[in-house]
Parts: structure tokens; sequence; C-alpha cells
């Protein structure tokens, strides 16, 4: 590994940490010393470009008792080695990337050694030996078809026929759910969704940073079908729904403090499980729901149609029971929906209860006339409270509608930017159309004076606090 070179030299000389940065490289030419150091165009995500080095060369992979090499690439970022490199597959023309739990399909890696990066514990030799024992358990790697015969024994030949048989689902497409907290609600809303079916694996991953009780010891021992548990955000790859319940209180003495260590907490979750399942609904159950879904839109740079909240689905649907059940409400041929706020600033409006085949429910205000029933209802909605596995029952009803791509609606938190008037970026219960490609807002209506008076409190408030928050 030549790192007297005029180029080498040149780009070495702007690392911060220069001389630590030596000192690592020449530990991994000690133990590989067939990897390379080169100097690159590295492009960041925000499409700036630098000149940077790069460790190229071949990791040895043992499978079926075979050795392959497979061919890798490591970007050192400017202030390595105290942050981790960009780890790269270098598939040659005859291979295609597997995408999987630790490689995405431009094949970046995603592994744990890289997200727990902590220098000087974390070295580059331990992180490629990590690669290594990942990629025995699961090539990230596969030969193209071709029409000839492949040696039955080739680890790459032997991938590519595994991708096509996995999981015994011939179409290829997996119901994923990932649920993200291991507390009273998570657990819950595991149980909840299992039991709603249409899921073909599920994956609960538990957070050391969260307040709430780990309850995966229990699940470990009566174990489930079909459910896996972590500690790996990797694990939640190719995941079509990922439901956060994780909460991380403190003892701040102001709100915008406490809700601020829940923001930290994203901040270390919300871009990985973007980055691992980037087509996924992130379906958001942390408290404060309207602000937590609004932090993991802007830290998830997802469209907003794939970042909902649980918001005022529970209490829609419970006003919804109420009606039919209590105050025969089936005889107006209307639904009630609770939105806005989740808060005592939350309203109602109504839909047509059966829309056509194939159009969506229309809204409209409360009228005058209909006001003493809303009323009514919500007074028989007080005391309910929110127990964790009534919670838990919202969020699978939720889940369910979007894996199975029902087309149902529901009130969740959603971008109400653009609805009924409202011009400020803020995240608020609105009935929306659920499936697979995420959400589609109802449109909106004019509400009454009162209506109209709670809802703008409530974007004040929250774009408030909004301002107030680290993201």
């Amino acid at each position: 590994m030549d790192l007297s070179s005029e180029p080498v030299k040149k780009v070495l000389a702007k690392y911060k940490f220069h001389d630590l940065a030596i000192e690592e490289i020449q530990k991994v030419n000690r133990i590989h010393p067939d990897v390379q150091i080169h100097v690159g165009s590295f492009t960041s995500t925000d499409r700036i470009q630098k000149d940077l080095l790069k460790l190229v060369g071949n990791i040895p992979v043992k499978y079926q008792g075979r050795i392959y090499n497979l061919p890798i690439l490591m970007w050192l970022l400017e202030s390595f080695p105290f942050t981790p490199p960009v780890c790269l597959l270098r598939p040659s023309p005859n291979m295609v990337i597997r995408e999987g739990r630790h490689v995405d399909a431009r094949g970046r890696m995603f592994l744990p050694g890289l997200h727990n990066w902590d220098h000087p514990k974390s070295t580059v030799n331990g992180l490629m030996a990590e690669m290594i024992a990942k990629f025995e358990e699961e090539p990230p790697l596969s030969t193209k078809p071709s029409g000839e015969a492949e040696d039955p024994n080739n680890l790459l030949a032997f991938v590519s026929a595994l991708k096509m048989n996995e999981g015994g689902n011939r179409s290829g497409s997996v119901n994923k759910v990932t649920v993200i907290g291991s507390g009273d609600l998570g657990v819950a809303t595991v149980l909840s969704i299992m039991a709603k079916g249409g899921v073909d694996k599920l994956v609960l991953i538990d957070i050391p940073e969260s307040s709430t009780k780990s309850g995966t010891m229990d699940l470990e021992i009566f174990s489930l079908p079909k459910v896996e548990i972590s500690k790996d955000l990797s694990a939640s790859a190719g995941s079509k729904v990922v439901v956060v319940t994780a909460n991380a209180w403190s003892n701040e003495q102001s709100y915008a403090g406490v809700v601020q260590t829940n923001v930290d907490l994203y901040r270390g979750i919300i871009p990985g499980l973007a980055r691992h399942s980037p087509n996924a609904v992130l379906l958001i159950a942390s408290q404060p729901v309207d602000i937590m879904t609004h932090v993991a839109w802007r830290q998830s740079g997802l469209p907003p149609t794939h970042v909902i909240g649980a918001g005022c689905n529970l209490e829609s649907e419970r006003l919804a029971h109420i009606f039919n059940i209590t105050l025969v409400a089936n005889s107006t041929g209307k639904q009630p929906w609770v939105i806005g706020e989740m808060s005592d600033n939350k309203v109602a409006v109504w839909s047509n209860a059966t829309p056509g085949i194939g159009k969506h429910p229309e809204l409209s205000p409360v009228s005058n006339s209909t006001k003493p029933l809303i009323d009514r209802g919500f007074e028989l909605l007080k005391g309910r409270g929110h127990r964790s596995w009534s919670a838990a029952l919202s969020v699978a009803d939720i889940t369910h509608s979007i894996i199975t791509d029902q087309k149902k609606t529901h009130s969740v938190t959603t971008l109400a930017q653009g609805w009924g008037g409202i011009s400020a970026p803020v995240f608020l219960s609105l009935p929306c159309v659920l499936g697979t490609s995420g959400s589609t807002r109802l449109a909106g209506v004019t509400l009454s004076q009162e209506d109209d008076s709670k809802l703008k409190e409530s974007v004040s408030s929250l774009n408030n606090l909004m301002t107030q928050l680290k993201l």
C-alpha cells in the first residue's frame, strides 16, 4: 500500500486527523496486504464532489467449504477514523447485487459496526472481519442469469437460485413489517399485527436507548412463528411498513426539552430505517405523535405520503362505533372522523359512509343540527384512555390496510400543509386513504368558525414547538 505517491499525499494532507488516518491505513495493510489505497472523486448525498482516499480490494468469504473473493471499496471521509468509511461492493460485469439486511440495491453496506462506529474501539480491520462473517451467512452477490448450466457448488450461482425461492413466496414480494421499540406498546403491536394476519415476517427491534422496559425476553421464551427479535436496525431491511413505538423521555423541566430527548433518539434510528427500507411506509406511534411524525419525515427524507402517524385513528374508530351502536347514526348514512391535533383541540367531520366503488369518501363539516350528536359522541369517548393494547390494535389495523393495499380510509397523522387553508408545514390527523403506495389525503372542507379556530390554534402551537427543536 503506497502512501508516498503524490496524489495520495496531497489528499491525505486535507484529513483532519492526518496521523491517526495513516496509522489506521497501515494497520489495514498489515492484515490485508492486497488492499490498495487510491484517490477518487466521491459524490456525497447532497451531490457535492470532493477528492477522497479509498481502499480497494477483496475480502475472502468461505461458503460451502470454498473461499470466494468478494470485491469491496471503502471511501475514507475527511474526519476518518472518527467517522466510519462508506463501504460498497464492487460487482464485476457478470455479477448482480443481492439486496438484503446488510446491502442495499446500489451495493452500499449497512453493518452494525458502521452504525455503532466508535474510534478507537472500531477499526477498519474489525469492520472487514464483520463483513466476512455477515456475508458468509448471507452472500451479497449473485451471477447474472445465463442460458448455460451453472456449477451447483458455485457460491454466486447458488445465491441466484436461492433468491428466487426464499421464503416460499413465488411472487418475490414479501409482506415484511418491522416494529421499533420493545416496551408494552411495541410488544402489544407485534401481537396485534400477527393476530390481524397478512404478514409474512415481522421483526421486533429492541432499542437500548429507549426508556421503555424491554419485553423481548418473554417473546424469546415463547417464540412466535414469523417473528424475529433483533437489536440491529439492518434487520428491518426490505420492510413494507416500519412502526416506531420507541420513546426516550427525560427529566427535563420544559416540554420542549422533554420532546427533544425523543428527537435525539429518532436521529439515531430514523435515517437508518429509511436507508434500509426506502419504499416503506413509516408509521409513528411515539408521543407526541403529531410532532414525532413531523420529525420522522424531516429526518428520513422520505416523501410525506410515506410518513404517517397513528394520530386520531383510534378515536375515529371509537366514535364511529359509538354512533353505530349507541346513537344509531347508521340512519344518517354518514360516518364521523376525528381530525386535528391529539389534544382537546381535535374536531370532527362527516363523510358519506359507503362511497361508490373506486371512489373516496367525501368530507363535510358538522352542521348546527348534527353538532349535538357529535358533542354527545365526544362525551361518551371521555375516560376511555389510550391503553397499550388499544393503541396497538389501532396501529395493527392501519398496518393491515397498507400491506394488503386495501385503500381503506383512516384518520392518521399526515402533512396538513395545503389542506383546508393550512399554510404551515405541520402534521395533523386527517382522513387518508392507505395502501402500499402510502397515504392520500381526502379533500379539505370548510369548517365551522369554532372548529376552524381549534385547528388554527393547533397549527400555531405545533409550528411554534417545531421551531424550538434541534433536528
